[in-house]
């Protein structure tokens, strides 16, 4: 018996799809939960193997997002819009303030291979040696190695949510084997799941786990299909220094025309050509200090 498979190449459809049954079944019980939260990190796990899938750009924006909900976590208001300007719109000598901080420590988080000198990196306020004993608080199943950290490092640190959650995420990504950090606890928890223990926090955790993959792997979708299109209009970009530029669009959430390696009028041409081709977005509604990505 022939078994069809299904395709994966169209341009609407560049990635198998969640099961439906992921995220229309109505779990109860922590086996339940558990069960889909292991099904949903296990299609996510199969995605990110996939070629067409931009790593970089994609744990990028999904950085974003872990920072802007930390952000809210610390009752501040800025939201992703206010996050990137922090972050592209600094000048020389310029401080990110706090919230441009909390999204700079996540892109430092997930933009190297994920190591405790990576880790001590992005988290520069804590010793190398008590990151690499808190992630060896982490024992057992991939969900469970997470919610372990987490609960260690909050136990020791109450008020270091950012830190738990990005050591969180990445003991999840050391059990599954991924290189690089991929933010999902922080985009699925609330806060307070942060005061929770034991098997509540690892209750929560699962439950987190099946919100954010659904949308990591949407993300996943999206990004490929508009990559893909990037690449094909690439070729017609004439200006000298277009290829470097469509690389920088290849791996981050937001560029500005000034980091582009082109001189600022050529970079503000290809910016809007890229618009007009339908390759990039301008990110920001406005008419100067714009922001583009893919």
């Amino acid at each position: 018996m022939t078994i069809a498979r299904p395709d994966h190449t169209s341009d609407l459809d560049t990635l198998p799809r969640m099961p439906a049954w992921v995220t229309s079944a109505r779990a109860e019980t922590f086996e339940d939960v558990a069960f889909l939260s292991g099904a949903a990190l296990n299609h996510l796990h199969l995605v990110l193997g996939r070629e067409e899938v931009p790593q970089a750009l994609l744990r990028d924006r999904l950085a974003l997002r872990a920072a802007e909900t930390c952000v809210a976590f610390s009752g501040r208001s800025e939201r992703a819009g206010e996050l990137r300007d922090a972050v592209h719109l600094l000048r020389p000598g310029d401080l990110p303030g706090p919230a441009g901080e909390t999204y700079l420590i996540w892109r430092r988080a997930v933009e190297r291979p994920v190591s405790i000198k990576t880790l001590g990196r992005a988290l520069s306020a804590f010793e190398p040696d008590r990151i690499a004993r808190w992630l060896d608080a982490g024992k057992g199943g991939p969900v469970t190695r997470a919610a372990l950290v987490l609960e260690a490092v909050l136990t020791e640190a109450p008020r270091a949510e950012m830190p738990a959650l990005i050591l969180a995420d990445a003991a999840l990504a050391q059990a599954f084997g991924w290189d690089h950090l991929v933010p999902l606890l922080a985009v699925g928890l609330k806060r307070a799941d942060l005061r929770k223990q034991g098997v509540d926090l690892r209750l929560a955790c699962h439950r987190a786990l099946i919100s954010s993959v659904v949308e990591a792997v949407r993300q996943a979708s999206d990004l490929a299909r508009r990559v893909t299109h990037l690449k094909v209009v690439a070729p017609k970009l004439r200006a000298k220094g277009a290829g470097d530029a469509v690389e920088m669009f290849l791996t981050r959430d937001a560029v500005t025309p000034s980091a582009l390696p082109l001189p600022d009028r050529a970079a503000r041409r290809l910016c809007d050509r890229l618009v007009d081709l339908g390759a990039v977005r301008e990110l920001t509604g406005r008419d100067t200090f714009r922001l583009y990505g893919v």
